[in-house]
């Protein structure tokens, strides 16, 4: 690999670096994302029969606890809980926008990172043509293959180099967005669904906004017109 660099020219050494913050940047955001994740259905079943026996100390607890923006977003509404409805829908709301920074946090790199080495090797083709050709007019117009050969090769490296980083780093951006995209609609969800508990805490735990596949939820709902 350091040969290829050392072939390559000086801009392989800014897409090497390009490709190790990539790395980088893509583990820490899926560790983030890991340790992040909550089974929101399970969690808020649990929140809604704390809310209905009105333990909020217990819900504080269980929230304030539970990692992630989802339990956080909750946690910020079940402090205000004697809050009317319109004040709560409030306070999910903005508890949901302070987390989207935390979630995006890097992202921003990685898209530079994706558009960014490409046009470094682009920028190395440019500079090993140049030397072909100078080559050429150093010699009068007249230049061997070997001699031409060394500005080529150097401009296919780094053009390599540069799509071959460019290429899973757009796909991990992509990715992470995703899953940010996810986690917004978690707390979208989550945040409606707790602003029903605390307004009527009589809520029944079946009444909650379904976070199942949609194959476990057909089967919950076969289960239920069984037992009626």
């Amino acid at each position: 690999m350091i040969d290829y660099i050392q072939k390559g020219g000086l801009l392989m050494w800014p897409i090497l670096v390009c490709s190790i913050i990539s790395i980088a940047v893509f583990g820490e955001r899926l560790l983030y994302f890991h340790r992040a994740t909550i089974h929101v259905g399970e969690f808020l079943e649990g929140l809604s029969n704390l809310i209905s026996r009105r333990n909020f100390a217990e819900a504080l607890h269980e929230s304030a606890g539970t990692p992630g923006p989802v339990a956080r977003v909750l946690h910020a509404a079940i402090i205000r809980h004697d809050s009317p409805r319109a004040e709560l829908r409030d306070i999910v709301q903005e508890a949901g926008q302070l987390e989207v920074p935390k979630l995006e946090r890097f992202l921003g790199v990685l898209a530079t990172v994706a558009f960014l080495t490409p046009v470094l090797g682009v920028l190395g083709t440019v500079a090993g043509m140049i030397d072909a050709f100078g080559t050429i007019a150093s010699n009068g117009g007249y230049a061997t293959v070997t001699e031409l050969s060394s500005g080529v090769y150097k401009s296919l490296l780094t053009t390599a180099a540069g799509l071959v980083v460019a290429a899973p780093t757009f796909v991990a951006y992509s990715y992470l967005s995703a899953r940010v995209n996810t986690f917004m609609h978690e707390m979208e969800r989550a945040g409606i669904e707790v602003v029903h508990m605390l307004v009527d805490r009589e809520r029944a735990v079946s009444d909650i906004i379904n976070f199942q596949a949609p194959a476990a939820k057909a089967a919950v709902d076969r289960e239920l017109r069984v037992d009626r």
